[in-house]
């Protein structure tokens, strides 16, 4: 992409053939199509063999067999046939520049990052690691601890909890839709999976605190949550067609009391798979080491501890080129906690969203970010790099979406949550590459960091949290609109 899109990217009319209006398939031979990359001296395909221009929503054996027996008089297409048909293509299409130039050194970075690098497991935990990750720091810096872990767990088993009795009145919310509409749907479709966003981390925080690991650490479900998901899932599924069956004809007390019945078999489910949490406002006694390494002890409530994260405060920023900027969009029937607070985006350029980041890092706070983590990316080689794999070399291919048009498609989505916590900047102070904590072990990228080019935050970095006072008061003031809806199956959604 270019320069900073101002406004969403218009979409092109929709135009329907039927059989008699649809236009011929273009004739095109394959000296056109490989024409750059010819090496050989190979007769072209003849024009009219691939498909028939009489019946072209057809395409017949033969001609395919015909494409592929002239597709192979050129060498470049045996030797991409041998390389790319026994090997993974996204491995043998990198590009040895991209590596080279995605290295390890800044010039912005935070002074203390989280130690130790944490690991999400067999879960879709990353928006809560990524979240704790954030506070830690501050938890670090102000009790002077050189290493330190919060309880992922905790705030997952409070999550299953409140989704679950989200997913519940959601459903009696929507009983007036049919079963199989598409908010329905969407809803059955996942009632509480592992994923979330950061307003929903907002809730928990509020709600019930934070804890160190040591008081409440991973159970082996927790770290391989798919069974423990697919009980929940079936349970509330048959939970569901009972209470829109009883809504039809019981009074609102049996309602309630049968939810509360339904409720508690969620949490009797999730106790005996995580284990009992503490309680959010009893005090824990916590033992720890300072950095000169002088035991402490202190004693306070889940609630007090969190009181150190100052998680309220922070603010979403997202890029969807998609919708108006500064624009104010929520998700419907997208949460956890039945009345709490809404998911919330302000919707931005993206170069305001990257200089509010800079001014994070620039005052020594790591940012909670979603991007679509799996596009132009090595997990070993911890680099995210839109150069990094060529396929149109490979596959010789043009691939030329842009970002709102992969949102548009399905394309793209937000699927990880990471950390930002230092950035490279050139002469003139623009961004070159980025630092990024990963929550997937020591073992991915380098001792579990990531480097991320700019170009590549541009195109696949979609949502960045950060502090009110690194943005302007008109992009603040946003947050006074009347937000924009997006349906539940929006891709801003899709980290949750």
């Amino acid at each position: 992409m270019g320069s900073a899109e101002s406004t969403p990217t218009p979409q092109a009319p929709m135009r329907t053939y039927s059989r008699r209006q649809r236009p011929a398939s273009p004739q095109v031979t394959l000296d056109e199509k490989f024409d750059a990359f010819r090496i050989d001296h190979a007769e072209p395909i003849s024009s009219n063999s691939i498909l028939s221009s009489d019946n072209s929503e057809h395409v017949s054996g033969a001609q395919t067999e015909q494409y592929v027996h002239e597709l192979l008089k050129d060498s470049k297409n045996r030797l991409a046939l041998s390389a790319l048909s026994a090997n993974n293509p996204s491995v043998i299409l990198e590009r040895p520049s991209a590596i080279l130039k995605d290295t390890q050194y800044y010039n912005i970075t935070i002074p203390n990052e989280g130690s130790p690098v944490t690991n999400q497991r067999s879960s879709g935990r990353c928006w809560i690691f990524a979240a704790t990750n954030v506070f830690r720091v501050a938890i670090q810096q102000k009790y002077d601890i050189k290493s330190f872990e919060l309880s992922q767990a905790y705030l997952f088993f409070w999550d299953k909890v409140e989704k679950a009795n989200y997913f519940l009145e959601s459903v009696l919310d929507t009983v007036d839709e049919d079963v199989d509409s598409r908010l329905v749907s969407a809803l059955m479709a996942s009632p509480v999976g592992d994923g979330g966003q950061w307003d929903m981390i907002v809730n928990l925080v509020t709600k019930y605190g934070i804890v160190p690991q040591t008081l409440f650490p991973d159970s082996w479900n927790a770290q391989n949550s798919s069974v423990m998901n697919r009980l929940l899932t079936t349970k509330l599924r048959e939970d569901a067609l009972r209470l829109r069956a009883l809504k039809a004809s019981s009074s609102d007390a049996n309602i309630a009391a049968k939810k509360e019945q339904m409720m508690q078999d969620v949490v009797r489910i999730l106790t005996l798979s995580l284990g009992p949490p503490p309680s959010a406002d009893e005090k824990f006694t916590w033992e720890y080491y300072d950095s000169v390494n002088k035991l402490k002890t202190v004693s306070l409530t889940p609630l007090e501890f969190a009181d150190t994260t100052h998680v309220k405060k922070f603010i979403s920023l997202v890029n969807d080129p998609r919708n108006d900027y500064n624009r104010l969009l929520t998700v419907d029937h997208l949460g956890n906690v039945w009345d709490g607070r809404p998911i919330t985006y302000i919707n931005v350029d993206k170069t305001v969203l990257k200089e509010a980041c800079v001014a994070m890092l620039k005052k020594g706070l790591p940012i909670f970010f979603g991007s679509d983590v799996g596009k132009q990316s090595d997990s070993q080689k911890g680099i995210m790099d839109t150069d990094l794999v060529d396929y149109e070399l490979g596959f010789n291919v043009k691939l030329g979406l842009s970002k709102a048009e992969r949102l548009m498609t399905g394309e793209s989505a937000m699927t990880h949550a990471m950390v930002l916590t230092a950035v490279h900047l050139d002469q003139d102070s623009k961004p070159v590459r980025w630092r990024v904590e990963n929550s997937w072990s020591s073992t991915a990228g380098t001792d579990g960091y990531f480097v991320m080019s700019d170009a590549w935050m541009d195109e696949f970095c979609y949502q960045a949290v950060v502090d009110p006072s690194v943005v302007t008061k008109g992009i603040r003031d946003v947050l006074k609109q009347k937000p924009k809806v997006l349906p539940l199956w929006d891709p801003m959604g899709a980290l949750a």
